[in-house]
Order: structure tokens, then sequence, then C-alpha cells
């Protein structure tokens, strides 16, 4: 008898573990935002491609917002013949944006994933599927390297300029405009004192 109650309790016990496991599963799918039903299905969405130079860490699958909400996803990353970046959005099917929408590579925080974040624009015609939104309108990735190497150049060229603005400041002669009055002399500057008239 004591068995049994003893493995009711680890079945218990391990049913408990499984539902748990079950549930964190689903909690990550659904925060993702992948589920179980596929988003690249055709009744689901529409492509339309960006053109980047520079796509930066920006992976497949990566989120696509606007004003911060969820619109679409990164499906595939590719470069084509003129060396430029294509990246293949999935944006929701009742979603509808200007042609002249602007496309900026983000990054969530300072070290977090790169995403796409949309601006839409102000035309009377939207993308429809299968447009492209060309460089001119994208803003590509900033680079950590990038940034630390034009910060480190940067003060490289300040140091030279300090010192050469230094150096000039202590050879530079003050030179006397002769159109001014000269200032008067010390001695000339001191009068004697007049007696007073004695009565």
């Amino acid at each position: 008898m004591w068995l049994w109650q003893r493995k009711l309790v680890e079945i218990a016990v391990g049913f408990f573990m499984l539902a748990g496991i079950a549930a964190l599963l689903l909690l990550a799918l659904k925060v993702s935002g992948l589920g179980f039903q596929s988003f690249y299905a055709e009744d689901q969405g529409y492509p339309v491609a960006v053109m980047f130079n520079n796509a930066g860490g920006l992976k497949p699958k990566a989120k696509v917002t606007i004003a911060g909400v969820y619109v679409g996803r990164v499906k595939s990353i590719e470069l084509n013949q003129d060396y430029i970046a294509r990246v293949d959005l999935w944006l929701h099917k009742d979603l509808k944006i200007p042609e002249d929408t602007r496309a900026s590579i983000l990054t969530a925080g300072l070290l977090g994933d790169n995403f796409i974040g949309l601006t839409p624009g102000f035309s009377e015609n939207n993308l429809k599927a299968g447009a492209i939104i060309p460089e001119t309108q994208t803003d590509s990735a900033m680079v950590l390297e990038d940034l630390i190497s034009k910060f480190v150049s940067g003060k490289a060229s300040e140091q030279p300029a300090a010192k050469s603005n230094s150096n000039q400041s202590e050879g530079a002669e003050v030179r006397h405009d002769p159109t001014l009055p000269e200032a008067p002399s010390s001695e000339s500057a001191v009068k004697p004192a007049v007696p007073l008239p004695q009565k």
C-alpha cells in the first residue's frame, strides 16, 4: 500500500513537471510571435523587399515593427548583383503602408537583437505585394566597431589641432593700432596737487 501511494506521488509530480514545461514552451512561442501556424502562408500576409547598404547583424525571422507594434517578420536576407543587401519581409495581410515608407534597422537595447522599424510616409499609394523599398528610403544598421573607430579618430584629430592653437597663441605678438590714441604714461597721469588759496 505504501509503495503504491509513493508511485502515485511520483506520477503526479512528473505530470505537473511536464505541464510546466509545456506552459513555458507555449509562452515562449507566444512571446516570439511564431506560434504553430505558418506565418508565411499566402493567406496570412504579403511579401515586400527592402534594400540596405549594410544589413548589420539582422537575421531571418527578426521582427518588423511600426511605432513599436509588431507587423511582420524578416523572411530572408541575400546579397544582390549590385552588392546591396536585399531583405525580404513578410507583412501582415491587413497592413497597408504608403509607397514612401522608410525602413530602418534598429537595435533592441544596447546589445539586443536587430529588427526593422518602418516609418510610414505621406503617399496616397500603398505598397503592393512584391514591391521594393529602395536603399534611398532606408537607414542601414549602426555597426558598433565603426562608431568606436570614428570616436577614436575624432579624439586623435582633436589633439594636434589643440596643440597648434596653443602654439599660435603663445607666439602671437600684441600689435598696436596707430589710429587709436596712446594711453597716458604713469608720470603724466599723476598730476601734482594744486595749492588752495589762503584767506
